[in-house]
């Protein structure tokens, strides 16, 4: 057993928990853990390490909303049963923009943007507009401020912002987050809402992935991935609790500026290596 391996994965497992929930892009902070943090495996578990390891966020969303999300809940009333189903149903249709063109165009656009430049030209692009529009929101009255006032049709426009985050360095949680608020949910709803569309998505991700790339991994791949998958699962829960604090007190420019400090450094980093 590797222990050097396997601390690499917690390292890697425990960014992955921070910044898979916070707006700030896990792929912009994956690419420099990548470079200063290199797994000794495999160019083929390496693919799948990065997307199967948001397993263990996945896990944490379920484990801390399970109530929540039980339609089968013995202490839920009619209603409460109702309004669960109606929430699935409203994650449901936002998922579908972001499934369908992932499907289609995941791979290509994998392979034009996650570079580098690409990848900061986004963090810094979105870290702008996050700034932008919470001056903007200051001056009008947002109009959702709960899931249960959220309409299909407006979950569907959530989706279509997510699927923005087909482009590496957008953050997933970003562009649901920054989506929800342009279409007029609070920030508590925007946030809520974005752990919640994660399930499906990085569940389909992560299922596409080990389908097209196999099982087939040695005992040292496989070890490094559960630690991986546990580190992010514990920090994952620590990442949700404090975003939920976080937003009902604070808007989310600090996460503005740190999105355009990290692009700045992830572009002079690779830019000064060549």
């Amino acid at each position: 057993m590797n222990w050097i391996e396997l601390a690499k994965a917690a390292i890697i497992g425990i960014i992955q928990g921070i910044t898979e929930w916070l707006p700030i892009s896990s792929t912009g902070h994956m690419i420099l853990a990548d470079e200063w943090i290199q797994l000794a495996v495999s160019e083929r578990f390496r693919e799948m390490f990065f997307v199967v390891i948001q397993l263990g966020s996945i896990l944490a969303v379920a484990v801390l909303y399970f109530h929540r999300l039980n339609p089968f809940s013995p202490r839920k009333t009619a209603r409460e049963k109702r309004e669960t189903w109606s929430l699935w149903g409203k994650v449901v249709i936002a998922a579908i923009p972001g499934g369908i063109l992932g499907i289609l165009f995941d791979d290509i656009l994998e392979e034009l943007f996650y570079k580098p430049v690409p990848v900061a030209a986004a963090l810094i692009v979105y870290g702008v507009l996050f700034i932008v529009l919470e001056r903007w929101n200051r001056r009008r009255k947002l109009r959702i401020d709960s899931i249960e006032k959220l309409r299909p049709e407006t979950a569907l426009g959530i989706g279509l912002f997510q699927s923005l985050a087909l482009i590496p360095g957008t953050s997933r949680s970003g562009s649901t987050i920054l989506g929800a608020m342009v279409l007029g949910t609070s920030r508590e709803v925007a946030a809520e809402f974005s752990f919640f569309l994660a399930i499906p998505m990085m569940a389909g991700a992560s299922g596409v992935k080990l389908l097209k790339l196999g099982l087939d991994y040695t005992m040292q791949e496989w070890s490094v991935l559960i630690v991986g998958t546990a580190f992010a699962f514990a920090v994952s829960v620590a990442a949700i609790r404090f975003l939920v604090g976080f937003v009902r007190r604070h808007d989310f420019c600090p996460f503005g500026w740190y999105r355009i400090v990290l692009g700045t450094v992830v572009l002079l980093h690779f830019l000064l290596a060549r």
